[in-house]
């Protein structure tokens, strides 16, 4: 599947003309600090389009994991504003998911009962136990999981269980997906399986997702555009519209010269 056709690298007032129309979120002008101390980003807007993967790409330290935690609402910014579904988004949106690095699922619960974990709180739509149920059963079906709804944490691979808190996120039917380095700590054959997976259920659900990587070859693979951020406070200093057809493995110039180009632009960062 190809990317959009839209994308490419916007600056200043370009980037301040788009507007949230055909966005599942759209933010200007973020900036965030801890306390009092200096700014980790300042000044970013991003853009994400419904059934578009979006990568956050960069190195250590370059903030955009408190970017993440930002657009979702796990943290308050000191400056700017997000729309989600061209509304002002000020609290976590029940139509907005998180994916972490750590599967976290509880213990005490089997697979079924950590999917639906949460989908009774107060901020999300009320349902039937047979909806929630129907919820809980489709999302695990669609990570492979349909066999394993009454296995515990402790029964489960690190990649089984990576798909179990991903599944707990397509419960909530999300619109947009926001997962911070979700495969990082799996090994490499699972790794390009849940990679493979994600752009799947974001095509197959009609969702969008963001996410947080400093892996460049994952951001090649699973992305429609990336974002490079990097500078001391973080902002997004580059974006590629990676139009590569898939499967990209099978596309090995291409990749390539697009990792190159990427590198370079990472080097050029850390010389300034």
């Amino acid at each position: 599947m190809n990317a959009p056709a839209e994308g490419g690298l916007l600056h200043g007032a370009e980037r301040a003309s788009v507007t949230a129309d055909g966005y599942a979120l759209s933010a200007r002008g973020l900036a965030y600090a801890y306390g009092g101390a200096a700014p980790v980003f300042a000044d970013v807007a991003i853009d994400i389009r419904h059934r578009e993967i979006v990568c956050l790409l960069g190195g250590s330290g370059c903030g955009k994991s408190s970017l993440l935690r930002v657009l979702s609402r796990l943290e308050a910014q000191t400056a700017g504003d997000i729309r989600f579904l061209d509304e002002a988004l000020t609290a976590p949106h029940p139509r907005a998911a998180l994916v972490f690095q750590q599967a976290s699922l509880l213990p005490w619960l089997d697979a079924a009962g950590n999917v639906g974990f949460g989908l009774d709180f107060d901020h999300q739509p009320v349902l039937s136990r047979s909806e929630r149920a129907e919820r809980v059963e489709h999302a695990l079906s669609a990570v492979g999981l349909a066999g394993h709804a009454h296995r515990y944490p402790a029964q489960l691979s690190g990649g089984m269980a990576q798909r179990v808190a991903l599944a707990r996120a397509l419960a909530r039917q999300p619109q947009l997906l926001f997962a911070d380095e979700p495969f990082s700590a799996l090994d490499a054959i699972t790794r390009a399986e849940m990679q493979d997976l994600l752009v799947e259920l974001v095509h197959r659900w009609h969702t969008a997702a963001l996410l947080v990587t400093h892996d460049i070859d994952e951001a090649i693979l699973v992305a429609d555009r990336i974002l490079l951020m990097g500078g001391a406070p973080g902002r997004i200093v580059r974006e590629w519209t990676v139009d590569i057809e898939r499967p990209r493995e099978a596309q090995p110039a291409a990749v390539t010269a697009l990792r190159l180009d990427i590198l370079n632009a990472l080097h050029a960062l850390r010389a300034h």
